[in-house]
């Protein structure tokens, strides 16, 4: 059996919202029930426990469903939702936010980076912000990209129909460069029209980054979204 999951993160990226599949023979589900099931439990709790057991202390599955007809965990997905986190603490990150939080050395103008976040909505070719794989689009629609700041902590909430490998961190890397006042506001918008990663400036550091959910489609309207999705944008589909 081969597990699919709803998207691929880089390394030291965080998911708390991860979605994955797998197809399991039929004969093979009464495997995943206990004896000691309580009346009204959720039907896969049993197994739910035994993974936590057996997977490693960073790893979790939380929930187990029955999948509708036509689910698939990459290409059903409506869209995206990842958080990026920084501090521009003095002192760094807290030692248990330390792992999910990036510490930032220098001040930073959210107004700005909002600002230069909303020119990058919208359907673009974000080849710019994308490290390239090989017969893979970089052509992405950009639903959610803004700011919020709560004393020191910064963050950032993207959402997108999908996302290219690197693309968030990328997208935050060059934005940290607006709000440090080293690049104007129109700077990101003017990256659109690369058709290749940009080099000048650096994606952002792993850790700050997670992804917090996916959306889907009503179960009647999967099949019709796998297609959409497996279709591959071109830069003629979107000028």
């Amino acid at each position: 059996m081969r597990l699919r999951a709803a998207g691929r993160t880089d390394a030291g990226v965080h998911a708390t919202g991860q979605v994955g599949h797998v197809d399991v023979p039929v004969d093979a589900v009464a495997n995943a029930y206990s004896r000691s099931s309580a009346v009204g439990d959720p039907e896969f709790l049993p197994l739910v426990r035994r993974l936590g057991r057996f997977l490693p202390g960073d790893v979790r599955v939380t929930e187990i469903a029955r999948a509708p007809q036509g689910f698939d965990a990459r290409f059903s997905a409506l869209r995206r939702h990842y958080a990026y986190r920084l501090t521009t603490a003095p002192y760094g990150a807290l030692p248990q936010q330390a792992r999910y939080v990036t510490a930032w050395p220098r001040a930073l103008d959210v107004d700005t980076m909002n600002a230069a976040s909303r020119d990058l909505l919208g359907l673009h070719d974000f080849a710019a912000f994308c490290r390239q794989r090989e017969g893979a689009t970089t052509i992405r629609e950009l639903q959610r990209l803004d700011w919020s700041r709560d004393g020191e902590l910064i963050t950032a909430r993207v959402s997108a129909d999908a996302f290219c490998w690197s693309m968030v961190r990328s997208l935050v890397g060059a934005l940290l460069a607006v709000g440090e006042h080293r690049r104007p506001v129109s700077w990101c918008a003017e990256l659109l029209s690369a058709t290749a990663r940009s080099s000048d400036f650096a994606a952002a550091p792993p850790q700050g980054l997670t992804l917090i959910g996916v959306d889907y489609p009503p179960d009647d309207q999967l099949a019709a979204r796998n297609l959409i999705t497996r279709d591959l944008r071109t830069r003629h589909d979107h000028n």
